[in-house]
């Protein structure tokens, strides 16, 4: 149960009282306060049942970060496999040693957002560097950005004048089509100098429209993220921080296996299962934060 949860359970137990109604004033702050956690909590589950937009970033770690990033990539394939949900790969920045400094793509299926959505956060890895010589253990450390496909247009408010577009010559499927036309589209929106970067289709006009709707999302999330931490007296919230330093989960491959989520103490020593897709036990206590 979320923390909006208990507080909404909490109010409406003292709504039960049989002096309530004493304090007139009183009653109607708690009645109103009341309306406001259950907006709230409407707005943070309105996507949970539709698509989502994942991305994965390399920290600090160089080789083995970007390597982290692909074998993070290739956990959550097999978990959406497993799901039976549909993949389709956005954008990626693939690095010289096989590995990913970022790569985006869309999940869709019933309740993609609402399985994934507190994957968001640093995912740190512990092992043998297989980059080292020397065969020194490593720390390495991921980020993950889940956030919902489509965000009704009421929920943002995006002006032509904060939005700086730039196309270039596509990587993917869209690149090799269409007499190399440069079909690629970074968008940057000016006012946060968040950027999303779509080649995914075969258009310009279709790789707009994508990275447009991914903007809008990212948008939507800040604002959700900024109103919880206004009401919460700017305590960090747990499953969407997604700063450097707060890591969600760790993944130790040496001196012994071990996978353990830092938010609801689950843990397991078969990492094997786990980077295979087997999430349902994390994912599930996560829901229930």
């Amino acid at each position: 149960m979320s923390e909006i949860q208990k507080e909404i359970e909490e109010l409406e137990k003292e709504m039960l009282r049989p002096d309530f109604w004493e304090n007139k004033e009183k009653a109607q702050q708690i009645i109103k306060k009341i309306g406001v956690l259950k907006g709230d909590l409407g707005a943070k589950n309105r996507y949970d049942k539709g698509d989502a937009v994942f991305t994965l970033f390399s920290g600090a770690g160089g080789d083995d970060s970007e390597d982290w990033v692909r074998i993070l990539f290739d956990m959550y394939s097999r978990y959406i496999e497993k799901q039976k949900w549909n993949l389709k790969i956005l954008h990626e920045h693939k690095a010289d040693s096989g590995g990913f400094k970022n790569i985006t793509f869309e999940v869709s299926g019933k309740g993609a957002y609402g399985n994934l959505k507190n994957e968001s956060g640093v995912h740190r890895l512990v092992r043998i560097s297989p980059f080292s010589a020397k065969k020194l253990r490593h720390t390495s450390f991921a980020l993950a950005e889940v956030i919902p496909k489509f965000v009704e247009l009421k929920e943002v408010n995006i002006k032509d004048g904060d939005l700086k577009i730039e196309f270039s010559r596509s990587s993917g499927p869209g690149g090799q089509n269409v007499n190399k036309r440069d079909t690629a589209v970074r968008l940057v929106h000016l006012p946060t100098s968040i950027s999303v970067h779509v080649d995914s289709e075969r258009s310009q006009a279709q790789n707009k429209e994508q990275a447009l709707e991914i903007l809008k999302a990212k948008l939507y999330k800040q604002k959700l993220e900024e109103q919880k931490k206004k009401a919460e007296s700017m305590k960090v919230d747990k499953s969407t921080e997604a700063e450097w330093g707060h890591q969600i989960r760790s993944y130790v491959l040496h001196p012994y296996k071990m996978v353990k989520d830092h938010r609801t103490e689950v843990e397991t020593s078969d990492i094997d299962s786990v980077l295979d897709g087997e999430l349902d036990e994390f994912i599930k206590a996560e829901k229930e934060l």
